[in-house]
């Protein structure tokens, strides 16, 4: 029997529904990020830097540009004949075939799979978070305290701890006390959602509540542990670290990568963040183009002025268009004489000419106020823009749009344009 002293499951099956149209085709970890990244290229960069050389990447929802993105795991030198990066997604069993149903069911449907590498430990992430950490830092803290659970814990505003997992630890950081999304917190711990269990422990523990609907970490797993006194500890994280699964989080996290000294840095040779890039040529600026303070990816046409902006491979951009505060996806065309403010345009997108995208006050979306805010208009993938239309904050449009689509050539702030076939 193959034996590792310690494999990860990468759990990457999430619609990120609040993401809103960005995932209606597609997984979350799979949404492209800073020019040229999917969010998934994170923790598993993470895993390969910090010499975790088997991962599980568990998939349910559209896993298909996932499962591409992923392949065999080249990129990150991950393509080994024994470990690698395998892709999980639910299969039919004898009896009690079943969708991934909560994070440790998951993770239990999967007991096989982790049984064959017979492991000392198992490191559960989740492929949804923009950060760098090194999980063997994290192993030699569970090993030196003899730990069976160890929680990546980072310090949180009190005001926002109600909205995490608080655990509340000793002087030795052994965790005494677990509250999910307290009311009243009594630590401002937040648990990460990366925990690193003794293999041994984590089975038990599975199998003890295999019975539990919608089987999860925090709310059975790792009270189950509590009960039965495991030493459980909290590994304190003070890096960068970003849940992107709002839109504004999203927009705030790439506009982050811009800044004059980014609080994230892509560019250190130390720590590298690897992907499956494609092969495009070098990107064109034109004599007439202007950049300032943006990423743009490789196979870019720049004919127009990008200030404060994310921009995609392949993307091309037409003369005297004006983009700011915005993020452009792979393979969109803009035409000329557009001004877009704080706009989110998805994959092979194609944007007229004249459009004005982010324009008027802002007004609260008709349809979801709670995914489409914070003044974003957000276009998605492969939708169309018809020449000379002005469109509003807090808007989402979804498919190919037409003249008749904007009376008076307008879509004010805080409306929902969804073409059928989205």
């Amino acid at each position: 029997m193959v034996k590792k002293e310690m494999i990860a499951m990468l759990l990457a099956g999430g619609q990120g529904s609040r993401l809103g149209i960005l995932t209606s085709k597609m997984a979350k970890p799979a949404v492209a990020f800073g020019g040229k990244y999917r969010i998934i290229d994170f923790p598993l960069s993470n895993c390969i830097n910090s010499g975790v050389d088997t991962v599980g990447v568990l998939t349910q929802y559209q896993p298909l540009r996932l499962n591409t993105h992923i392949g065999i795991g080249i990129p990150w030198d991950l393509d080994r004949n024994i470990g690698g990066v395998t892709v999980l997604p639910p299969y039919e069993k004898v009896e009690n075939t079943e969708w991934y149903t909560g994070t440790a069911n998951a993770i239990l449907q999967n007991i096989a799979y982790m049984e064959s590498y017979n492991p000392d430990y198992v490191l559960i992430l989740s492929g949804d978070h923009i950060y760098k950490m090194d999980y063997e830092v994290m192993l030699d803290f569970h090993k030196k305290n003899n730990a069976d659970v160890t929680i990546a814990v980072m310090p949180v505003p009190w005001e926002e701890a109600n909205r995490f997992g608080i655990m509340v630890t000793d002087e030795n950081r052994r965790i005494v006390e677990f509250q999910e999304k307290p009311a009243k917190p009594a630590s401002n711990l937040a648990s990460m959602g990366i925990y690193i269990f003794t293999w041994k422990k984590l089975k038990e523990a599975l199998l003890a509540n295999k019975d539990q609907p919608n089987l999860d970490f925090g709310m059975h797993v790792i009270p189950y542990c509590r009960e039965k006194d495991y030493p459980l500890y909290a590994y304190e994280f003070n890096g960068y670290w970003k849940d992107v699964g709002t839109l504004n989080s999203y927009w705030q996290a790439n506009m982050e990568l811009v800044d004059l000294v980014p609080e994230f840095n892509l560019y250190e040779e130390y720590w590298k963040i690897y992907t499956n890039s494609r092969a495009t040529p070098p990107q064109y600026l034109s004599p007439e183009s202007e950049i300032e303070k943006s990423i743009v990816a490789g196979g870019c046409e720049i004919y127009g002025k990008i200030y404060n902006s994310v921009i995609g491979c392949g993307v091309k951009i037409g003369k005297n268009t004006v983009i700011r505060d915005s993020i452009i996806m792979d393979d969109v065309e803009i035409g000329e004489d557009c001004i877009l403010n704080k706009a989110i345009v998805a994959e092979r997108a194609k944007i007229g000419d004249r459009v004005e995208l982010g324009v008027f006050e802002e007004a609260e979306n008709e349809t979801n106020p709670n995914i489409y805010n914070s003044g974003i208009c957000t276009i998605g993938e492969d939708s169309i823009i018809p020449d000379d239309v002005k469109i509003g904050k807090n808007v989402c449009i979804g498919g190919e749009t037409t003249a008749e689509d904007y009376a008076g050539g307008i879509l004010p702030s805080g409306k929902t344009l969804i073409k059928a076939g989205e």
